[in-house]
């Protein structure tokens, strides 16, 4: 490409013609370049980020949304489960499905399909590291609304893991390293098959079988992390399964031919079978454990994989600043400690009531000594007494005799 100016001052009004191969095009110098800057230019940057990050607040916002719906149905479920134990019904646990004639609990699983839904928008918009933190409201919101609405108990120690979970998970959204740009099928595809990643999911398989065959039968109606482990890894390949088809779908409206690729094929065989595992392990720690446990342990878990799954397969860590990854790490641990609040004190009797109250002018009230109790000696003690008056020896001039009486 040849530029040839048809005015050397390039002033205003200039023309500048650009010869490409046989092609011509003629340009006409508008503006000049000028050093100041114009008044409302932070207006139009806070607009032009706006556009051009829309995609990640549309993200931000399905999260929010999908964690009020699955707070939300965690309550419904639950409600349909003690209906079907008053019943006299086979339990969840007990391999029991009687809960699929309840229609409370199918309210649940709808209003859980829609949280998911839009946890599902949420992937496909926004970088997983972003989305999977924000998890933690429906802690908040399961846990306040079981209070209400089921009986159970929350402490403070309980209510302060709740909002500390929340800080916590608003560090890790601040520092949350950005995702590797994955934009069509194919990449996806080249992503999946990289050698960490197939042996990341190879373990992860084996050791979710392990835990479903031989340790969930013997400790997991004792254990409440046996079922929760479960349904966290294989939310591993879950939300593996859920980016990829957001990624498919967005590739299908702009017209790439991704209907005969293979991927999505076998994406939706992975999230149809993760899901219904899922569903199954949750109800049956949702049937025998507490609400307010469950759900934040759960979340701990799954955010935990869900971190590992995606470094793993985005490598989200190598374009990472030091601060950012010990922002993150620290809001993580903040997570991890808020959900040991809810786990470890969760017997304990704690209120704004029953906390201390300290006065400065109050003096506090002197306890009396207990009286000495007299000495009483029992008939049956009068020969040791005897014995040793007279094992005793002589008293001195300055004592005087001490005398015994014994009545019997």
């Amino acid at each position: 490409m040849e530029l040839q100016a048809s005015n050397a001052s390039c002033e205003n009004g200039s023309l500048i013609s650009a010869y490409c191969s046989s092609q011509e095009v003629l340009c006409q110098i508008v503006g000049d370049l000028s050093p100041e800057v114009p008044s409302n230019v932070t207006f139009h940057s806070w607009q032009e980020r706006v556009r051009q990050n829309y995609g990640f607040y549309i993200g931000l916002g399905l999260a929010f949304l999908s964690s009020f719906l699955i707070g939300s149905s965690v309550i419904l479920k639950k409600k349909g489960l003690l209906r079907l134990v008053a019943t006299g019904a086979t339990r969840a646990v007990d391999g029991g499905y009687g809960y699929l004639k309840d229609g409370m609990w199918w309210a649940g699983f709808l209003t859980m399909a829609a949280g998911e839904v839009a946890n599902f928008g949420a992937y496909a918009f926004a970088p997983a590291t972003v989305v999977t933190p924000l998890g933690a409201l429906s802690i908040l919101i399961s846990a306040i609304l079981s209070s209400y609405f089921l009986g159970e108990t929350l402490n403070l120690l309980g209510k302060l893991g709740c909002v500390i979970c929340v800080a916590g998970s608003t560090v890790m959204v601040i520092h949350a390293p950005e995702e590797e740009k994955v934009t069509t099928v194919i990449e996806m595809a080249s992503k999946m098959k990289d050698t960490g990643f197939i042996v990341f999911a190879v373990l992860m398989m084996v050791f979710c079988l392990i835990l479903i065959f031989v340790i969930a039968p013997r400790y997991g109606q004792r254990n409440i992390l046996v079922y929760i482990i479960i349904c966290s890894v294989i939310g591993a390949f879950s939300v593996s399964a859920v980016k990829g088809l957001g990624i498919t779908i967005k590739n299908f409206f702009q017209g790439l031919p991704v209907v005969r690729h293979p991927l999505p094929y076998i994406l939706s065989l992975i999230l149809a079978l993760s899901l219904s595992t899922q569903v199954n392990f949750l109800n049956r720690a949702l049937d025998i454990f507490n609400t307010s446990l469950v759900f934040p342990i759960y979340y701990v878990f799954f955010t935990t994989v869900v971190i590992t799954t995606s470094i793993i397969l985005f490598k989200e860590w190598h374009s990472m600043s030091a601060v950012d990854i010990v922002g993150t790490l620290s809001g993580f641990v903040t997570i991890i400690l808020a959900v040991f609040m809810l786990h470890a004190f969760k017997d304990l009797d704690v209120s704004l009531a029953s906390l201390p109250h300290m006065h400065k002018n109050s003096t506090p009230t002197p306890t009396p000594a207990p009286s000495p109790e007299p000495t009483v000696i029992r008939l049956e003690d009068k020969n040791v007494l005897v014995n040793n008056m007279e094992l005793s020896s002589t008293p001195s001039p300055e004592e005087k005799p001490k005398v015994f009486t014994i009545h019997s």
